[in-house]
């Protein structure tokens, strides 16, 4: 009887599915980085996970330094070895070594805050950044998610699919960010169409307050999952500087693709 429960507990119940332990850990993991630290009580409750079965769980992940916990040891949050991940993660992505340069070059025309962002479902992902050389800089983070339906990076990158296939990552129900989030649906599929006629999205204090951003994708591959924005502060768009940031987007952008596109034909 217990080989055949730790069978099921290795290989699922079907032994074919998901491994149960394997993926209530990467369920941890992913609801401490999105919803935070919390004790052991507090993450049972969250994930909906019996706090006995969740006790050998974070005692392994600990050791393992997947967690940590805070000097009191009662609240866990995520460890060291997911910073070593990450890491690995970002250095092996060839997509971030080829734009680098790219965004580098943004950055050092326009001074502001440059992000690479990746579409993963209906969400982007922050995958590098360059920081604004003024004082008043934007607090993002490398590893941030957020709605695409919300960032111009997200806008953007959907604005490259077939038009049947957008209705499908913008929510029926949209939860604001800011008071400025668009939250209905027909009026940000608008934004999108727009976005796909110009060639770049743009949102407004829709992901942050008192910033604009502008965004563009990034040809790197047959379907274009990758994308770059500038976000700067409303208070900084004057004297032609939102026309420079378009010009220098959708410069970038257009020599990206011809390059993709001699690649192709070679």
């Amino acid at each position: 009887m217990q080989q055949k429960e730790l069978q099921r507990e290795t290989t699922g119940a079907n032994g074919a599915g998901p491994v149960k332990s394997a993926a209530r850990a990467l369920d941890l993991l992913d609801e401490i980085a999105a919803g935070g630290p919390g004790t052991q009580l507090q993450l049972s409750m969250r994930l909906n996970i019996p706090k006995s079965s969740l006790h050998a769980l974070l005692r392994t992940m600990t050791d393992r330094s997947w967690l940590q916990t805070d000097p009191t040891g009662s609240v866990y949050q995520l460890g060291i070895h997911s910073l070593v991940v990450s890491s690995a993660y970002l250095d092996g992505d060839p997509v971030l070594a080829r734009a680098a340069s790219v965004l580098d070059e943004v950055a050092a025309v326009t001074e502001e805050t440059v992000h690479l962002g990746r579409l993963d479902g209906a969400d982007v992902i922050y995958t590098a950044k360059r920081e604004s050389v003024h004082p008043l800089r934007m607090h993002s983070a490398v590893g941030r998610r957020l709605p695409a339906y919300a960032t111009s990076l997200g806008r953007a990158l959907i604005a490259e699919m077939p038009v049947e296939s957008r209705r499908d990552l913008v929510p029926e129900s949209i939860s604001a960010i800011t008071p400025h989030t668009t939250t209905d649906k027909e009026a940000v599929l608008e934004i999108i169409d727009r976005a796909a006629y110009q060639g770049y999205a743009t949102e407004s204090e829709e992901s942050c307050m008192g910033v604009r951003c502008f965004g563009v994708t990034l040809p790197f591959g047959h379907r274009a999952v990758d994308a770059m924005s500038v976000a700067v502060p409303i208070s900084r768009l004057g004297d032609g500087r939102e026309d420079l940031i378009i010009e220098t987007l959708l410069s970038v952008k257009a020599r990206l693709a011809a390059v993709h596109d001699n690649s192709l034909v070679r």
